[in-house]
């Protein structure tokens, strides 16, 4: 019996890592360079001409890209054994990304990022002891020596 659905869109990882590394090439837009002269010194400059704006790394960036229609098909893809590493590789890129924006301005878009890569911004401190409740053993002191009245 035949399975049912879509074909898979990669069938080796080495496919799928070379897209991965287009998507990052892609990201940083694509610009010529043209030759002009600067109009207060009239020395010969480059002017940096973009032709498609840089983008921002992003996982759905990345997905649309690989030719997924969600992030959970990414998702998928990383749990089948020869895609794990390509694809977790690309992810750390895209979370080291927003890492770095933590040092800009306003990081506060970088740390909701970032919480759903599973950072957190407070400390938990679990106070008990495997899940469980700590129980305190009393010691017993007496003022007459320790012997409870006798001597």
């Amino acid at each position: 019996m035949a399975k049912a659905g879509r074909p898979p869109k990669y069938n080796n990882a080495d496919d799928l890592a070379f897209k991965i590394e287009q998507y990052f090439e892609y990201v940083k837009g694509e610009f010529e360079e043209i030759e002009s002269l600067d109009p207060m010194t009239f020395k010969p400059i480059i002017i940096k001409h973009w032709i498609r704006e840089p983008e921002r790394i992003t996982i759905n960036g990345l997905a649309l890209f690989l030719g997924f229609e969600s992030r959970q098909s990414l998702y998928d893809y990383k749990e089948k054994k020869q895609f794990s590493y390509p694809i977790k590789r690309a992810l750390l890129k895209v979370e080291q990304q927003y890492e770095n924006q933590l040092f800009e301005r306003n990081p506060a878009g970088a740390i909701f990022a970032l919480k759903n890569f599973g950072w957190k911004d407070k400390q938990e401190i679990d106070h008990t002891s495997k899940g469980e409740s700590i129980v305190w053993n009393e010691v017993k002191t007496y003022k007459d020596g320790g012997l409870g009245g006798q001597s």
